[in-house]
């Protein structure tokens, strides 16, 4: 490793990703950790933090180690790398014993380049016994910010990753994040025992991209107004699932194309949406915050937050995923007397009276059978809406106490298990060939498991019910009942895949749950000063918004955008001022056909006045700017 390397770097970029050069601070990042230090990483969202592990695992000896909560991201850079002819794998939860063993054991024979792990698995007995037999080139840790008790999306597990540390002491680690404040900065280093301070950053500001906070006491016609004045593709969170469907069908009726995603629906059809929104069948999806992670879109034009999220980093985060190309593109916040109220609201909610997390604990013990002194080890499926029901709780409340007992070692709450269907065939082979009293759909669906999945014979295999189904030209329903009939007849044995979360006792009952104040009171102050950092940027309408939000992430030393809802609030002046420059791109337009904003960049004009000129045109529904297109408003 190290400076000879750093043609390979490049060669490697253009061999597998077919890009001439790198970007930004890839190359020094890649080089840091070529060298063997320690290295932390702030890139935007969109940044290209892959190619920073993925390009120098390639160019080292032995298994790069990669630490990621995301198990849809990870399946997801797995299944690409490997298009690509790189050897990469994933051990995450819901993975049967063996399948992790004979995956550990590839990469202990150093047949495997990439290892994405979850950072639960990192405690596991098997892994710890398979990484000491590893070579390891060196360990990434993905959304660091997760190790941070100060960063604003902590994870317990990430702690794990320092017994990594101590049992590979000489490699080093690479850690990267979207998102991180100064404080979060320097606790990702200690908690990762850094050898030494070593950042390369990457400045947060998106020229291209225009912060709005846009007052509006009927939000849904204020979004259909936003979405039919900026076209092209489009995304709008909102905090629940319910108001995720509520607000497609919405837009819908209003005859705007869209769509819906959350995590709690089938994965099939999370992949259908994503992909229908993708290939632009789908011009907007709405969705809570389980969409965007890992999404390489980049001609969204415009992200909107129906609902105001918890912290600054959030929506830094989801809105960054406007406008990856380059091009204009618009982040708006719609902002309400209500949101107030509701996110003060939020910290009660995220944070109920200890004495009524201890109630929730003895509640799940009484729910369970579960005594003094036992249940470690013991797995049990959760129905939140039945436990609510038969002890008079409220879902939101019981939800968090579960979360806080998670993190004070009490628990382990998995509210959205990557619980995949499994097959295992219960005849020997020959036995199966000589079955005469299979069905056409029987046979078609035996042939298609068998064609797709190996080691079904010995094992549960993990399966997915949509492959099945179309490799036997079958409905996902007409193909989930065959598969039940072939278990009731002890063909195979079939679990379908299930979306019922699960408890996990990590230690034996106690009489009452110890909750440390690293794990509530100081978490919940943190949590109460994001709160307040996300109302003061929506209602601070003096200070450029991207300033705002630059300084919060510690970069003080930025100019005014020139093009957020602050820098142009005064529209008469602006107006007045580019009267002129108006005129010109109106006669621009004249022609009634769309011109390319190259064109209007060409025009007699300062650019500023362009731009300001421009944002007025759009704002009075003059001009519509379509991706690098511009023509006349209807």
């Amino acid at each position: 490793m190290g400076t000879e390397k750093k043609d390979i770097y490049r060669d490697i970029l253009r061999q597998y990703w077919g890009y001439d050069d790198f970007r930004g601070i890839q190359r020094e990042i890649i080089e840091s950790i070529g060298s063997g230090r320690d290295t932390l990483g702030l890139m935007p969202t969109g940044g290209g933090k892959s190619i920073t592990f993925q390009v120098p695992a390639l160019a080292s000896d032995g298994t790069c180690i990669v630490v990621t909560p995301l198990i849809a991201l990870m399946k997801d850079q797995v299944q690409h790398l490997r298009a690509k002819g790189v050897r990469a794998v994933a051990i995450y939860s819901g993975m049967k014993r063996g399948e992790i063993v004979s995956t550990l054991e590839n990469c202990v024979l150093g047949d495997v380049k990439l290892l994405y792990v979850s950072p639960e698995r990192l405690s596991s007995e098997i892994f710890q016994v398979k990484l000491r037999h590893m070579r390891v080139s060196f360990i990434t840790v993905d959304e660091a910010h997760c190790i941070s008790q100060w960063g604003y999306d902590f994870r317990p597990a990430y702690l794990e990753i320092d017994k990594l540390r101590k049992m590979k002491p000489d490699v080093p680690v690479l850690a990267l994040t979207a998102t991180a404040t100064p404080q979060v900065i320097d606790d990702i280093q200690d908690k990762l025992a850094f050898k030494s301070k070593n950042v390369f950053r990457m400045s947060f500001e998106r020229k291209n991209l225009s912060y709005v906070v846009r007052k509006a006491e009927n939000k849904p016609a204020e979004l259909v107004h936003i979405l039919k004045r900026v076209a092209g593709s489009a995304i709008v969170y909102v905090r629940s699932r319910r108001r995720c469907k509520e607000i497609s069908e919405f837009l819908c009726g209003s005859g705007i194309n869209s769509t819906f995603y959350h995590a709690g629906l089938e994965h099939s059809t999370r992949d259908e949406r994503q992909k229908l929104w993708q290939e632009d069948t789908k011009r907007v999806i709405v969705a809570t915050n389980a969409f965007g992670m890992g999404i390489d879109k980049p001609d969204v034009r415009i992200v909107v937050h129906f609902d105001c999220p918890d912290s600054i980093e959030a929506y830094f985060q989801e809105a960054g995923r406007a406008g990856r190309d380059g091009n204009r593109a618009y982040a708006v916040l719609l902002w309400n007397g209500s949101d107030v109220s509701k996110l003060t609201r939020r910290v009660d909610e995220n944070f109920p009276p200890k004495d009524y997390i201890n109630n929730v604990y003895d509640c799940l013990a009484f729910y369970y059978g579960v005594g003094l002194g036992s249940g470690a080890g013991h797995t049990f499926t959760f129905d939140i809406g039945q436990f609510c029901a038969t002890y008079h709780l409220f879902p939101i409340q019981v939800d968090s106490s579960l979360h806080i007992l998670d993190n004070a070692g009490y628990l382990h709450y998995e509210t959205d298990p990557d619980s995949a269907a499994r097959v295992h065939i219960l005849l020997r082979r020959n036995d199966l060939y000589q079955l005469d009293a299979l069905s056409g759909d029987d046979e078609a669906v035996m042939t298609a498991l068998l064609r797709c999945y190996g080691g079904l014979f010995t094992d549960y295999r993990y399966v997915d019910e949509s492959l099945i189904a179309s490799q036997a030209q079958l409905t996902r329903d007409q193909c989930y009942q065959v598969l039940k009939s072939l278990s009731k007849r002890n063909i195979i044995s079939y679990i379908p895949q299930r979306k019922m979360p699960f408890v996990s006792y990590q230690r034996d009952r106690e009489e009452e749950a110890f909750i440390p104040r690293s794990v509530y009171e100081d978490r919940k102050e943190q949590f109460i000063k994001r709160i307040e950092a996300i109302m003061a940027y929506a209602g601070n309408d003096d200070v450029c918004r991207s300033q705002q939000l630059l300084r919060y992430f510690g970069e003080d030393d930025v100019g005014e955008c020139g093009h957020c809802d602050v820098c142009l609030k005064d529209r008469h002046e602006s107006a007045t001022f580019n009267n002129t420059t108006v005129k010109l791109i109106l006669a621009l337009l004249s022609d009634k056909k769309p011109h390319a904003l190259d064109e209007v960049a060409a025009l007699d004009a300062p650019g500023d006045d362009i731009d300001r000129a421009l944002r007025f045109l759009v704002g009075e529904g003059k001009v519509r700017i379509d991706g690098v297109k511009l023509s006349l408003g209807k």
